[in-house]
């Protein structure tokens, strides 16, 4: 933030107007309220007053980890168990209701349940609990008639092309330990290829590879003792559970391309339209810093491209991005409206450091190479409420992108 005054009053909402129509955005408050975490709080707090008071609301998300990091590990351990039954208890039930689920999984899907929270969100599975085996068994069968159908072809003179950039930019695709894997490798190039040959409109282009490695990453590792799914190890996983995630994982990935397909057409207006509002944005936000990149005459195409044809994969751990994608899901459009204000979050937060850089060179350096290798779920947690906090300031606001 410019100052210490700024940052104190970071999370502090605003007593002016806010322009604009202002919308209910999932996971609205932010800390999240948990009764069980401030129960504990409340308890540990000494000298409590004997009178009842009205209980105030954190203010802002740095004193919400200030307080819960003095939590006991039962106490954590308890929330979490907590937070597993109420997903268990939503994906058991008849009909699955869809808005507590997406409510729910703002703040971080469980593990255990995230596979087939991500199926319900992505709208693959439909919410009654008795039509998903059907429907699951007939959409692999769909996937995979269309491997014998359409995957033969990919050594024609009209699709060897899209099959060989496919094969070519599939090693370079991370995390390595998982994608080098000779099964793994064989199945992105199916679900890549036939993607692209059912979406004649944009056909494959690179940068929709990334988005298969979420899904199948987060699908595997139900079959697997890996906590991490970087160093996953297909190798004793047997070929029906391979073909089932496989498909699976196809499905997904299509049910996000049909939001964003504006990205990868001839090119790619959607990415240009956003990089251009994400600009805009920025300058209202922090005019400093967009002063300080157009004085150096750095373009924000010249990073932010990326953050938009990769949805910020190459800029964090894949830990990271299934994270962040479990949000994502949890918001209308957040793979491309909600995405453009993390990518505004995201930017500012470095504004430290960018505000040091006296050099083009080293300015672009420093965006395409941002230190993230370690972050985790609490930086995730810090982006989003920040995403999530220009969004209630800009949503719908009518002169949301101009001064």
């Amino acid at each position: 933030m410019a100052s210490d005054g700024a940052r104190k009053q970071f999370w502090k909402r605003s007593n002016s107007k806010v322009p604009g129509s202002i919308q209910h955005v999932y996971g609205a408050q932010h800390p999240p309220f948990d009764p069980l975490l401030h129960g504990t709080l409340l308890k540990a707090t000494p000298k409590a007053p004997t009178t009842p008071v009205k209980a105030k609301r954190v203010s802002t998300f740095q004193e919400f980890e200030s307080n819960t990091s003095t939590l006991s590990s039962s106490a954590l351990s308890e929330r979490e168990a907590s937070r597993l039954d109420k997903f268990k208890q939503l994906l058991a039930g008849p009909n699955t209701d869809l808005e507590e689920l997406r409510k729910l999984s703002w703040s971080g899907i469980p593990k255990p349940v995230r596979p087939m929270t991500w199926k319900l969100l992505s709208g693959y599975l439909p919410a009654n609990v008795d039509r998903r085996p059907a429907t699951l068994q007939r959409k692999q069968k769909e996937y995979f008639a269309f491997i014998e159908h359409y995957y033969d072809s990919r050594n024609d003179e009209a699709h060897q092309d899209t099959y060989r950039q496919i094969h070519i930019d599939i090693p370079r695709m991370s995390p390595e330990a998982l994608i080098l894997q000779p099964k793994v490798t064989e199945i992105f190039e199916r679900i890549l290829f036939i993607w692209a040959i059912r979406h004649p409109a944009s056909g494959y282009v690179q940068g929709i590879n990334d988005l298969v490695t979420p899904f199948f990453v987060v699908f595997i590792c139900e079959y697997l003792e890996e906590e991490d799914g970087d160093t996953a190890d297909v190798s004793h996983v047997s070929e029906e559970v391979l073909r089932n995630v496989e498909a699976d994982t196809y499905w997904c990935m299509s049910k996000l391309l049909d939001g964003i397909q504006d990205n990868y057409t001839f090119a790619q207006p959607g990415i240009q339209m956003k990089v251009k509002m994400l600009e805009e944005l920025v300058s209202r936000i922090d005019e400093q810093v967009h002063r300080h990149l157009d004085q150096h005459e750095v373009r924000y195409l010249q990073f932010a491209f990326r953050w938009m044809n990769n949805l910020l994969m190459r800029e964090v751990p894949l830990r990271c991005t299934v994270r962040l994608w479990d949000t994502y899901q949890s918001e209308p459009e957040g793979f491309s409206r909600f995405h453009l204000y993390v990518c505004a979050a995201f930017l500012v937060r470095w504004r430290k450091e960018i505000l040091e850089e006296r050099d083009f060179q080293e300015l672009l350096l420093l965006l395409q190479n941002l230190p993230t290798a370690h972050w985790g779920d609490e930086d995730i947690s810090l982006l989003l409420a920040e995403a999530y906090r220009l969004k209630f300031a800009f949503a719908d606001a009518p002169n949301h992108y101009k001064k």
